[in-house]
């Protein structure tokens, strides 16, 4: 599978996850677009040849401005061929992030739930679905169903939420017992402090693979929220291409440095 077959597989993927969100998503070239501002950029995942199941999908909120924020995000999938990969991606995205940046916009408690942390002052956070996957899931299941994440994330998150209005932040977690990982993303880059508190806390550790995924947005309270909330109400731009390349490139460049930092990593270990 080439290039822009992947790219069509994942387009058609978006559509058809982002309906499940009563929302309607249409292709336009290089982007899906959605109501109002709102579109899904993609791009080709960094370091990795066909077949790895691996997307990137940036939910931009007001296409036409290059300076506005965009949600990045990168999943992996599962499956037997790259089609199954790249659709359980994309479905995985959807569960997630996706769930996080539409309850950010719709404000219902429908698909996320909004807290305010004491923790972190001046910030709205939206936190998605956790998705628990892999054997014996029930008990991480219930686990995360009893505890809240951020005030014990939030001392090492704070200095790490360098966009002053919107910060994505994904954590992923588990294994098993002797072999796992805990990682914190915040706005696609790894954040060592917040993954070493996420790996010190008790969940449950297995004999066997399971693993959980879940996505918060923290936004600016005040003007940048209020903001936010009116993307899908706002006429769509008619040009499209230079803001979503602008992004895409800003993506690739920190996701090259973040590769390189990673390998000199693991290469110390």
């Amino acid at each position: 599978m080439d290039a822009e077959q992947r790219l069509a597989v994942i387009q058609r993927g978006v559509v058809r996850e982002m309906a499940r969100y009563d929302r309607e998503f249409a292709i336009d070239g290089a982007v899906v677009r959605g109501p109002g501002t709102t579109a899904v950029a993609i791009r080709e995942h960094a370091g990795e040849g066909g077949g790895s199941g691996h997307v990137d999908l940036g939910f931009v909120l007001r296409l036409g401005s290059a300076d506005a924020p965009v949600v990045w995000d990168c999943a992996a999938g599962l499956g037997t061929t790259e089609t199954e990969k790249l659709d359980s991606a994309v479905r995985m995205w959807a569960d997630t992030t996706a769930a996080a940046v539409v309850e950010l916009l719709d404000h219902r408690g429908r698909y996320g739930d909004h807290r305010r942390v004491a923790e972190l002052p001046g910030w709205h956070a939206v936190q998605g679905p956790a998705t628990v996957f892999g054997f014996q899931s029930e008990r991480l299941t219930g686990w995360l169903g009893e505890r809240e994440l951020l005030p014990a994330l939030a001392p090492a998150l704070a200095a790490e939420l360098t966009d002053p209005r919107l910060n994505g932040v994904k954590l992923f977690f588990g294994g098993r017992a002797g072999d796992e990982v805990a990682e914190v993303r915040v706005n696609g880059a790894v954040c060592p402090a917040a993954s070493r508190a996420l790996g010190a806390l008790d969940w449950p550790r297995a004999e066997r693979f399971c693993w959980a995924r879940l996505f918060v947005l923290l936004a600016a309270e005040g003007d940048t929220l209020a903001a936010v909330r009116t993307a899908e109400a706002e006429p769509p731009p008619v040009a499209t291409a230079e803001p979503v390349r602008a992004a895409v490139d800003a993506w690739t460049a920190r996701r090259g440095r973040l590769s390189r930092w990673w390998q000199a990593r693991r290469a110390g270990q």
